[in-house]
């Protein structure tokens, strides 16, 4: 794919269809009289094989960059994207799937190199270990749904390779409605470039991305655009924060992390030792609902007895002793049962994902210095992007692809997807516009797949969320990993969850 000195470029500009053409290497700030430099855009394309679900398949990889811009027609930032196209299947109208991340702040890295792409990074199942440092081992990813779909993997302005340009302000897409519509500016123009208008489509967004995901929902359907989704899966959904935010006082986020806490005590042999998981949760989740919420509801009103009778039962539950959870007043974060649940052993369990361990220098700390799952998995998949990218894609730039940004998060405005829909703070929700899109469309359907020991999106919380906002429950299917935030991680549940994707685009 070559550089093009003069690109002709189809924005979308709030509203606003135009056709622009620029010069590639610059434009003029009309007020300043300053010439802003624009890079080139770039693209590389690939041809591979493989052979994925018993199918072999011929794929072609374009891994290039699209020019977005703002209302006045000026180039503000460079998307970058890399397309999978299966090349012997000649069917009409064959399906897309178009997936990023979450954070907000981070690229596609972890459902591309660890759960979709055609090749993948090996790391130890078990969470027995961390995954030290390089040489990293690539796999063929003989599950993935390539055989099904074709595969878009978007990073998003800020992260990848992806990047501010020219007039580009972090207004222009760090923020809740602004990242959703330049996502689905992106996918307008893909879906325009690539004659896809007739193809089903989908989203696959994981942890921020599930939010990110029902904006940009939205945003297809609005703007005189109207372009319909067929599904949305979800990774580690967070559709509503109220039930994924631990800290003092949020009564709800106690609850929905509670069965969470028994799935990871009992992975550590500290509850529910000889009886199944499945088993056992079901009673953590009674438990939680039933007599833990109105414990939590009464406060202080609760009198000693009762106080002491719900914490041995919440013991046996979260395997932490009662007197410690009296000393918390009934009301255990999760980020100091990371530190409590093994305290006696030296060690913290993981955030991301509480199967994992690490020891720490502060042994009386009160929660964690980092996080063991992070600690763990993080420096594979940035070996593994870097080198995939550059060896097998041939990917050839000077600019450094980031993983994750922190300058995007610093940047981040918090307002809401829909505009005025509220003027003071309060968790993001997002669940109830959802809601709506699938009674505006029979066809979309949503996948929520929960990893049994994240500490960051509690699967309970994925209950709660769907059981409420007036979700039709038939189009909603739920799936469950004993795994943690990113379950694909677990090799079993990797298996699983890309099986219960191909069927639910089936």
């Amino acid at each position: 794919m070559c550089h093009s000195k003069i690109l002709k470029i189809s924005v979308l500009t709030f509203g606003l269809i135009a056709s622009l053409m620029v010069t590639a290497n610059e434009t003029v700030n009309k007020e300043a009289k300053v010439t802003i430099e624009i890079p080139e855009l770039v693209g590389f394309k690939t041809s591979h094989k493989g052979k994925f679900n018993g199918v072999k398949v011929n794929y072609d990889v374009v891994a290039a960059e699209t020019a977005l811009a703002n209302d006045k027609g000026e180039v503000v930032g460079h998307l970058f994207a890399t397309s999978y196209f299966r090349t012997n299947d000649k069917s009409e109208n064959r399906p897309v799937a178009f997936v990023f991340n979450g954070g907000p702040g981070s690229a596609s890295t972890w459902l591309h190199m660890g759960l979709l792409g055609p090749k993948k990074v090996d790391l130890v199942s078990d969470a027995s270990a961390d995954d030290g440092a390089a040489p990293f081992s690539l796999s063929n990813n003989d599950l993935t749904i390539l055989d099904k779909a074709d595969l878009v993997f978007i990073d998003p302005i800020g992260t990848g390779y992806s990047r501010l340009v020219g007039e580009g302000k972090p207004e222009d897409f760090w923020s809740l409605k602004a990242d959703t519509d330049s996502i689905a500016e992106f996918i307008r123009i893909w879906v325009t470039q690539n004659k896809r208008w007739n193809s089903a489509k989908y989203l696959i967004g994981e942890s921020y991305g599930s939010p990110r995901a029902v904006g940009v929902a939205k945003a297809l359907r609005s703007n005189g655009l109207d372009i319909a989704l067929n599904g949305i899966v979800m990774i580690s959904q967070a559709m509503d924060y109220t039930g994924s935010t631990p800290v003092d006082d949020n009564l709800v986020a106690f609850v929905t992390y509670f069965p969470t806490l028994t799935a990871v005590a009992h992975f550590h042999k500290k509850a529910g030792v000889g009886e199944s998981l499945e088993s056992f949760l079901d009673k953590s989740r009674a438990f939680a609902v039933d007599e833990y919420l109105p414990a939590l509801f009464k406060g202080n009103l609760l009198s000693d007895i009762e106080k002491k009778t719900i914490a041995a039962k919440m013991s046996t539950f979260i395997g932490l002793d009662q007197s410690y959870i009296l000393q918390s007043d009934l009301r255990v974060l999760s980020a100091r049962f990371t530190k409590e649940l093994l305290r006696d052993q030296g060690k913290t369990v993981g955030i991301l994902d509480g199967r994992y361990t690490s020891e720490e220098v502060d042994l009386v700390a009160g929660r964690p210095s980092s996080d063991a799952a992070s600690e763990s998995i993080g420096s594979a998949y940035a070996v593994a992007i870097n080198h995939y990218m550059q060896e097998v894609l041939n990917i050839n730039v000077e600019t450094p692809y980031y993983l994750s940004s922190s300058k995007v998060g610093k940047n981040w405005d918090w307002a809401a997807i829909e505009p005025n829909a509220y003027d003071e703070p309060e968790y993001v929700k997002v669940a109830r516009i959802l809601s709506k899109e699938m009674r505006k469309n029979k066809d979309l359907k949503l996948l929520v797949a929960s990893g049994y020991y994240d500490l960051v999106t509690p699967f309970f919380d994925a209950e709660y969320t769907v059981a409420r906002h007036g979700f039709k429950r038939e189009n909603i299917t739920m799936t469950y990993y004993p795994a943690g935030h990113m379950m694909y991680v677990n090799k079993p549940s990797l298996n699983r969850l890309l099986k219960d994707i191909h069927d639910f685009i089936d």
